[in-house]
């Protein structure tokens, strides 16, 4: 056998490998041996009929296997003579195998790109303090009140942080909103719905509740209302001007619940002093988390900008795909149509053709270091992730792995996952660590 490599471009390769006649002989002679020995044809014991009887009738099946074996025979000849480390097959050019006659295969394969690693030791990274502020303790707590508030009726005109029970009907240049997006009826009329007042909160509609405050019950009013030149959501009304007609039907102010016995323990303290260590704790392990993915980030950027690596096609294009279905999602969580995904697919693509081959390059970089530092995936990594999955999901522990153990390519890129973030954490313990200082 001949073999020869075809530069199709620094990642990709094509593995030609040509069969002399009788090499092929050969392959189709071992080939009808083997279904000799096993075939059943009465008169014959198992063995001993004639090749002759054996190959017409198993003529079909025996051409397919050998077929298969001289492919087989072809690929796995021409990776180890090349030593070439395959990322993924593109391709396989069969051509005419046939008994007792000459045959060429070529097989286009993606391979490891070959790089050099950078210094990945003392990476500079900045990390934020950690420590709660007693503002941030603050917000915490008025944030645990709000969420027990209670509202109640109120006879009055609408304030700050009430609660507007109204209806609307919003309109464009005098055309109803209703007639401009038929399809998203919640911002052209509604018969009753809640908004609060002045809220640190955008609404449904941009600035609406900002418009409330002093109307009584009863109260009918036209407001103004600028939608964002990027309003998603509705794209029919990103950038327009529109008058909402709206009218009050109900007011309610929200009462804040007391810091009392109930309120401490409903939310594991026993004083006041113990509820503010409990949020500190919370806020600087959120924090520190933070940082975490910050260094994260910093040390992969810097990595990246310091070395060249091209990434196989065939990873990128599977990465692209990965990327697409996340921001496809994403859009349609955010209310984005189908017309408007169509008529952006291509800067969709764009953008997540991008993103992927930053992913390649960082995984394959990642892996790069994983095998220079000897990091494994243990069997306390998977047992971790597993009871972690497993509590997030709601399912039993034995459950979630039986599931798991079904699909091989799943677990595999758990196992990658998890391979990646232990070699991530690594990068940062290495890392030299700069805390920027406090804002005042």
């Amino acid at each position: 056998m001949n073999i020869q490599t075809q530069d199709v471009s620094e990642t990709r390769k094509s593995l030609v490998a040509s069969f002399e006649a009788a090499e092929i002989a050969a392959e189709h002679k071992a080939v009808v041996g083997e279904f000799i020995k096993v075939a059943r044809i009465p008169g014959f014991r198992p063995g001993k009929a004639p090749v002759a009887m054996v190959s017409k009738r198993h003529a079909k099946d025996i051409l397919e296997e050998f077929r298969k074996r001289v492919v087989t025979k072809a690929y796995r000849s021409a990776v180890e003579e090349s030593k070439l480390e395959v990322v993924s097959v593109i391709n396989v050019e069969e051509g005419e195998i046939n008994p007792d006659a000459e045959a060429t295969i070529t097989v286009t394969v993606d391979i490891q790109p070959q790089f050099e690693l950078p210094e990945y030791e003392g990476i500079p990274t900045t990390t934020e303090p950690t420590d709660a502020t007693e503002d941030e303790v603050e917000k915490t707590i008025e944030q645990m009140r709000a969420e027990r508030a209670d509202f109640k009726v109120a006879e009055r005109a609408a304030a700050k942080s009430d609660y507007v029970k109204l209806s609307y009907e919003g309109s464009v240049d005098g055309q109803p909103i209703l007639e401009i997006a038929p399809d998203k009826q919640v911002y052209g009329k509604v018969p009753q719905t809640w908004e609060e007042v002045d809220g640190e909160n955008e609404g449904l509609i941009p600035g609406l509740g900002k418009n409330l405050d002093g109307l009584n019950v009863g109260d009918k009013k036209e407001v103004s209302v600028s939608f964002p030149a990027d309003f998603t959501a509705v794209p029919a009304l990103a950038g327009k001007d529109a008058v909402y007609a709206i009218e009050v039907l109900e007011v309610r102010e929200k009462i804040l619940p007391e810091i009392d016995e109930e309120f401490l323990k409903a939310h594991q303290a026993d004083d006041l002093d113990g509820l503010k260590t409990n949020i500190r704790n919370h806020i600087k392990m959120q924090k520190e988390g933070r940082n975490r993915s910050e260094q994260r980030r910093q040390v992969t950027e810097s990595l990246l900008s310091k070395v060249s690596i091209s990434a196989p096609e065939s990873m990128v294009e599977g990465e692209t795909q990965s990327v697409m279905r996340q921001l496809v999602n994403e859009n349609m969580r955010r209310g984005v149509s189908a017309e408007k995904l169509e008529a952006d697919k291509e800067e969709i693509y764009d953008n997540a053709r991008k993103a992927a081959i930053t992913r390649v390059q960082s995984q394959l970089l990642l892996a790069k270091i994983a095998d220079k530092e000897k990091v494994r995936v243990e069997e306390a990594d998977m047992n971790q992730f597993i009871y972690q999955q497993a509590m997030q999901s709601g399912q039993a522990p034995d459950k979630f792995v039986k599931e798991l153990t079904k699909n091989r390519d799943q677990l595999r890129s758990i196992q990658q996952s998890i391979l990646f973030n232990k070699t991530l954490d690594l990068l940062v313990s290495k890392s030299s660590v700069t805390e920027a200082a406090a804002e005042a």
